[in-house]
């Protein structure tokens, strides 16, 4: 977005997915480069030098999860990229699979190297159909080519990777469930601790990172750690994907680098509100993180600081644009129906309590809504928060108290009467209530 090269820019055509093409940008280039001059520890630590953080929500440092396994400790250590990517809104780690899956697996490869992992695996989200089968064809490509296997560039190395289907449970794309997932198990969240980096897949030492990390390794080994850091913020180094939708005239997959401006980036590079229709509000990170105001846009850098002292966050990159017309409540009752959804119903505060949340705001959609019905629905979404095992029930409170933070007055109205306060106005640009 600012004019220099980035990170994960590369021309999208219709064979980037192939092998050759990938070798014509310099594919497994690195990649030899690793295996023949470097030693584990040393990938590890500019991995760690680059300040990463981790895309798929949490923004932990790679490096310092990376840094935890002990290397020759007798014992098989496991890799896994987490490509369940489930969350609302949120579709940048599927354009990664599409159209350059080599990259996250030559990335995969020399992050096995680093960690003496002699199996790796793709857990990969079950609806996923082209995604899968660019990911597998370019499996066997990599295997055929030596890629993979033994002795993988006339080298000691030897690496094995499995791609793994979900089955449609949003819950797993959290670490520990994909783990019981990938063991034949129900994909239940685990209490922690042990770590995952210390007991993980199979109770051995195990890495899970989000499909975008573990596509930048690549590019961090090649430039450096240091010189990876000098894109972006101090805090927020490199870049993100951002998969934008919602009512926005120009939606799709953007390379935005950390500290560019928001709304240059909303306005401007996409084109503003669908059809020249005034934003309202933005999801910016996935249904997960808070709202922002059309009027908080315009204060706010795409970072984690930035964002995070603005109330919300950088999540998942999935950035959801909602114009005016579009009623709040609906908007909840939609979100809140998905949460008591995919509850895995381990915890009783997340099963009864998102049961609890969606059978509020239907009633109040329904036009049988309580004066109390606001504040109990914020008394839920407390009670919920830190109280499971994973962060789901947390992250229904966040959505359902970011909304009522700033739109209250309409679900006020909506309860007293029994109607959105936007019905039977005119449709705007497409947008409707």
């Amino acid at each position: 977005m600012t004019g220099r090269k980035l990170i994960m820019t590369f021309p999208v055509t219709a064979t980037s997915h192939l092998l050759a093409d990938y070798r014509a940008r310099g594919g497994y280039a690195t990649l030899d480069k690793v295996l023949h001059e470097m030693r584990p520890e040393q990938v590890t630590k500019e991995v760690a030098a680059s300040g990463i953080l981790g895309h798929g929500g949490a923004a932990f440092p790679a490096g310092r999860k990376w840094g935890v396994i002990k290397l020759g400790d007798g014992q098989p250590h496991y890799l896994c990229a987490n490509a369940d990517e489930g969350e609302p809104g949120t579709f940048k780690d599927r354009w990664i699979l599409e159209h350059s899956p080599h990259l996250l697996l030559e990335s995969m490869l020399i992050a096995a190297y680093a960690l003496q992992v002699r199996h790796a695996f793709v857990y990969i989200r079950g609806e996923f159909d082209l995604p899968y089968r660019r990911l597998a064809a370019a499996v066997e490509e990599a295997y055929a080519a030596g890629y993979f296997g033994e002795r993988i560039l006339g080298t000691d190395f030897a690496c094995d990777l499995v791609v793994y289907r979900g089955a449609g449970s949003y819950v797993c794309g959290e670490a520990s469930a994909l783990i019981t997932s990938i063991e034949g198990r129900k994909g239940y969240p685990r209490n922690r601790p042990p770590r995952l980096t210390v007991r993980g897949l199979y109770q051995r030492p195990t890495v899970i990172n989000n499909v975008e990390t573990l596509a930048n390794v690549a590019a961090i080994v090649a430039m450096g750690g240091e010189a990876f850091r000098q894109v972006g913020t101090p805090k927020s180094p490199g870049t993100q994907l951002v998969s934008i939708s919602g009512h926005v005239q120009r939606p799709g997959v953007y390379e935005v680098e950390y500290g560019y401006p928001l709304a240059k980036f909303i306005h401007e590079d996409c084109g503003g509100g669908l059809n020249g229709t005034p934003i309202k509000c933005i999801v910016p990170g996935g249904i997960s993180t808070k709202v922002l105001t059309a009027a908080e846009i315009e204060t706010v850098t795409y970072d984690h600081a930035s964002l995070t002292q603005a109330g919300s966050g950088v999540g998942s990159g999935g950035m959801v644009v909602i114009g005016e017309g579009t009623c709040m409540v609906r908007l909840l009752q939609v979100l809140l129906r998905f949460y008591h959804h995919e509850s895995c119903g381990q915890c009783t505060p997340c099963r009864e309590g998102m049961g609890w949340m969606h059978r509020i705001i239907d009633r109040i959609v329904d036009g049988e809504g309580r004066p109390g019905d606001i504040e109990q629905l914020i008394r839920i979404s407390h009670a919920n928060d830190g109280t499971t095992i994973c962060g789901m029930g947390d992250a229904a409170g966040y959505a359902c108290v970011g909304i009522l933070a700033k739109y209250r007055d309409e679900f006020e109205y909506f309860i007293e009467h029994k109607r959105s306060r936007l019905d039977g106005r005119l449709e705007v640009a497409g947008v409707t209530a």
